[in-house]
């Protein structure tokens, strides 16, 4: 999953509070005014994060910043570029710590793992609800047909909200894969196919393929004989060239969702060396989810042996575990 975070600077996050608690109630239309200007500043403020040098740094500054968001639409509900703030980073957050960690931990800790992936499970579904606010403000009708009639949901959708389907999806795809346990929740995945495949539609180039980067899983989700392993290598082909191969994150997804179901060691190993030789620093926006990715292949090499039994042979792998 692509996990570039769209919060602001921890300054520009506490001048933001500061501004919310100051403000007199009586001055309503002042209040709204000054919300509404800080609103626009943290939501466009972008980047700051991800391209920080030091995932651990970024991980102990989101917290608050997510709060600050938060804060601001306790009085801006409708802004949808807070909106999009909150889903992106809530994602972003869980995705590459939360769920990360509880991975990790998994082999030597399962009890904490687990309350890990709770937490990731939560802030996922938090983060879709902001996103489907962030569309139902600009098209009302959208949340109560997206499950029944995703066609006629998504028919509307114009290329200013790719951003808002996209982490729509993210959102949604990764709560799915941590509640396999939830048939209601799993039901909801062709759903979740068709707002990617909006998305993909209106542009197809978004965040140098992260549209592409996110199907690659969705289409490996899907049934063998409808040739889905095909289609995740066509989406894994267009998110390295739209991304200049700068990106780590479509290997790792193409090994985890394709080489490991396929049973297929050398592919696997494969591209997780190719993962860990991309430069984080190539794609400067991208640096903290390369670094992030780059963790995720370390781990799973570590684990290959666990993952795969050599046959006979000594060619394709007869059997896999989760690390």
């Amino acid at each position: 999953m692509h996990t570039r975070v769209l919060i602001s600077s921890p300054a520009l996050a506490r001048l933001a509070l500061v501004a919310c608690l100051v403000l007199p109630l009586s001055g309503c239309s002042l209040k709204t005014m000054a919300i509404n200007t800080m609103a626009e500043t943290l939501a466009a403020s972008g980047e700051v994060y991800g391209s920080d040098e030091d995932p651990d740094l970024v991980r102990d500054a989101l917290p608050f910043s997510l709060k600050t968001v938060e804060s601001l639409l306790a009085a801006s509900p409708r802004h949808r570029g807070l909106l999009l703030t909150a889903c992106s980073g809530f994602t972003s957050y869980a995705y590459a710590f939360l769920d990360a960690d509880a991975r990790r931990l998994e082999a030597s800790d399962l009890r904490r793992a687990r309350h890990l992936q709770h937490r990731a499970l939560r802030m996922y579904l938090r983060a879709r609800a902001y996103c489907l606010r962030g569309l139902h403000v600009g098209h009302p009708a959208f949340q109560t047909t997206l499950v029944t009639d995703s066609a006629s949901a998504l028919a509307p959708m114009r290329p200013d909200d790719v951003a808002l389907l996209y982490w729509t999806a993210a959102s949604w795809a990764a709560a799915i894969a941590l509640a396999l346990d939830d048939p209601e929740l799993i039901a909801d995945l062709p759903a979740v196919k068709a707002v990617a495949g909006r998305a993909l539609e209106l542009d197809e180039a978004f965040a140098a393929g992260a549209i592409h980067e996110l199907l690659i899983r969705l289409e490996a989700a899907g049934p063998a004989s409808e040739g889905a392993a095909d289609k995740a290598r066509q989406h894994f082909n267009r998110a390295v060239a739209l991304s200049k191969g700068r990106r780590v994150g479509p290997y790792v997804s193409l090994a985890e969702a394709v080489a490991l179901p396929e049973e297929d060691r050398a592919e696997f190993i494969r591209l997780l060396e190719q993962a860990l030789s991309i430069d984080p620093a190539a794609a400067p926006g991208d640096r903290v989810a390369n670094l992030v990715a780059q963790q995720r292949a370390r781990d799973l090499l570590d684990h290959v042996d666990d993952l795969f039994v050599i046959g006979s042979s000594g060619g394709a792998a007869s059997r896999r575990r989760q690390p």
